[in-house]
């Protein structure tokens, strides 16, 4: 951690619907480089009443540990905060959510007390604006437990200019997943029912009017619903310790007809796919991580270690 960094340590979640109202407040003007800034919250308890309905919403069976997108929903309003300080140099509104990786580094229980932290590197021009990577770390104890490292892209920003490394592609055989597994029907409300659970009240996936200022024919289902309910249609054959890495390549209008198509890469592996007759939506893999691999006391993804992240997710 940099001499200069803030810390912003929260005894209790923020609410997400004011910090969604003041970043709209302060959109305008924003520019400029990262903050050294960490939002942290510590001895976090999982409401089992909350994770069950989190369980029931995206599909996962319910059980005592935490499906690998849950503790997302945890550090989700840490990343928010730490959006909409006043130094973010992008604004909150029309973020686009592009890119998720999770790595799970050993199933977690939901009686098990987690220290959250939420950090942003690497801002970098894009053809089409700029993008961010959000981090969010879970800790039990001194181990680090789970990792997410969410990539945002903001249409028409501007970047400091550097050399950043392309984005990884994601390693997904195509040509293998030709028949859909499942067919979900994805109703109207699915953007409210989700918000419920995940308090992301981001109007674009509650207010088909929100949605058209932002270039969206209706209301978009949440990236992370669309994530959380691929892994749940495979979830019992999946390993104790992976990586998850997806790309939202079309947003899911609401309400649609979309298709899941699963193919396993070896063992514990699979790719994935979502899409519709004329979209592909998500593609992702699920990559079983090695055998007793843990987090160090520190995480590698932070700014100053930014060139040993990559290293962290099993090709």
């Amino acid at each position: 951690m940099a001499e200069d960094t803030r810390i912003l340590s929260l005894s209790r979640p923020p609410s997400l619907a004011v910090l969604f109202a003041r970043a709209a407040l302060t959109a305008r003007g924003r520019g400029g480089t990262l903050p050294e800034l960490e939002v942290l919250r510590a001895g976090v308890r999982v409401d089992r009443s909350h994770l069950a309905a989190y369980d029931r919403v995206c599909g996962f069976t319910l059980h005592d540990t935490l499906p690998a997108t849950y503790p997302h929903v945890l550090v989700f309003p840490l990343q928010v905060a730490l959006m909409a300080e006043p130094g973010f140099p992008l604004a909150l509104p029309g973020l686009v959510h592009v890119r998720q990786r999770i790595a799970q580094y050993r199933p977690v229980d939901a009686g098990e007390a987690l220290d959250l932290r939420a950090t942003a590197t690497g801002l970098r021009p894009h053809p089409r604006g700029a993008q961010v990577d959000l981090v969010g770390e879970a800790r039990s104890g001194d181990e680090l437990v789970w990792e997410g490292h969410s990539t945002y892209l903001s249409r028409g920003a501007t970047a400091p200019p550097g050399d950043a490394a392309p984005e990884a592609p994601l390693d997904v055989d195509v040509d293998s997943l030709r028949h859909p597994t499942a067919r979900w029907r994805v109703p109207a409300d699915q953007g409210r029912r989700y918000a419920a659970v995940s308090g992301d009240v981001n109007p674009i996936h509650l207010n088909p009017l929100a949605a058209k200022a932002f270039g969206f024919p209706r209301a978009i289902a949440h990236g992370m619903w669309t994530m959380a309910h691929t892994l749940a249609s495979v979830d019992a054959r999946l390993p104790e310790r992976y990586a998850a890495d997806v790309v939202f390549r079309a947003p899911v209008l609401l309400p649609s007809t979309v298709d899941l198509l699963t193919s396993p890469v070896g063992p514990g592996g699979w790719d994935l796919v979502v899409r519709s007759a004329d979209l592909e939506h998500l593609r992702g893999t699920v990559r079983p991580g090695e055998p007793g691999r843990r987090g160090p006391a520190r995480s590698a993804l932070t700014p100053s270690g930014a060139a040993r992240q990559t290293a962290r997710w099993p090709r």
